[in-house]
């Protein structure tokens, strides 16, 4: 069966919802994002507005619009006509799961149904860096869809309730990344996977990560030659590939020692190397920790 890197990525992301609410806008206002640095997704329900980032061209969306920030830097949203530069407003709670933004003596201009989510893995911020900064889908109304059962679910305390909304967030996330539209300009895993020429590298790394690839092997799968594949997957996926290929094979070891499950030359033999010291010794030097303590501490951890 073939793999899925994108579906296993974000499987490894651990996500849970943090919370779900329809909040409406009206005026002008300004939003600036630093919810605990946590990600967070919205659905356009009505209106439009504009979503700024650092180092990036300002962003509007639409009804219809569902967008996903992965990572943590700072976001602004404000109303097309903003108030002055440097004016930012807070929600105000008017009922359960239900907010407003602006003066409360003007119409409302927009709704969104927004939501907070965090990442439990101890790798979130490796594995988020092969994810888009930003996602953007345009017209999917199955996304609207799985919000507002993400929504229901986080409202609820049906049994099953953590396991429900971890696996809606996980068919959320992955939705979202495979038919978002702003992809194609920011390197990352998922503009990787759309790659005609790069996908076949990717599935082959994470269809066999103890393989002995070379770069040379992985552009023979992608049927390039070694310079251009390499200068190409660089380009599109945001690090060359002999990187990626230790970031996922460090994110796949650092899982199997916090099950505490297999002795240290299982754990080497699964992602690619030959002994437990030249596992331990590539630990080391990408993790900041021998595996044997990595494992004590996060097992530990796990325990709590």
């Amino acid at each position: 069966m073939p793999v899925d890197p994108l579906a296993e990525i974000v499987t490894l992301l651990q996500p849970s919802a943090s919370f779900s609410k329809l909040v409406e806008y009206a005026g002008r206002w300004r939003i600036q994002r630093d919810i605990e640095g946590k990600p967070v997704y919205f659905a356009v329900l009505e209106g439009e507005c504009r979503v700024i980032r650092a180092g990036e061209s300002p962003l509007v969306v639409r009804a219809g619009d569902f967008l996903l920030s992965p990572s943590t830097d700072d976001q602004v949203i404000e109303s097309l006509e903003a108030p002055p530069h440097g004016i930012a407003m807070r929600p105000v709670e008017l009922g359960e799961g239900r907010f407003r933004v602006g003066p409360p003596s003007e119409p409302v201009n927009l709704r969104m149904q927004v939501g907070l989510c965090s990442f439990a893995s101890p790798d979130a911020a490796l594995l988020v860096s092969l994810l888009p900064a930003m996602v953007v889908a345009r017209g999917e109304p199955r996304l609207a869809t799985l919000m507002q059962l993400v929504s229901d679910e986080t409202r609820q305390s049906r049994p099953g309730r953590e396991l429900v909304l971890e696996r809606l967030l996980e068919v959320l996330l992955i939705e979202a990344l495979r038919c978002g539209t702003d992809t194609a300009s920011m390197p990352s895993v998922a503009r990787g996977l759309s790659d005609d020429r790069l996908v076949a590298a990717l599935r082959a790394i994470h269809a066999k990560p103890a393989h002995g690839w070379t770069v040379a092997d992985l552009a023979a799968e992608a049927a390039m030659s070694r310079s251009a594949f390499f200068a190409r997957f660089r380009r599109v996926v945001g690090m060359p590939p002999m990187e990626y290929l230790l970031a996922w094979r460090m994110a796949l070891a650092k899982r199997l020692l916090r099950t505490r499950e297999f002795a240290l030359e299982h754990v080497a033999a699964r992602v690619g190397y030959g002994s437990a010291s030249t596992f331990s010794t590539a630990f080391a030097r990408h993790v900041g920790m021998p595996p044997a303590r990595y494992a004590r501490t996060e097992g530990a951890m796990n325990a709590l």
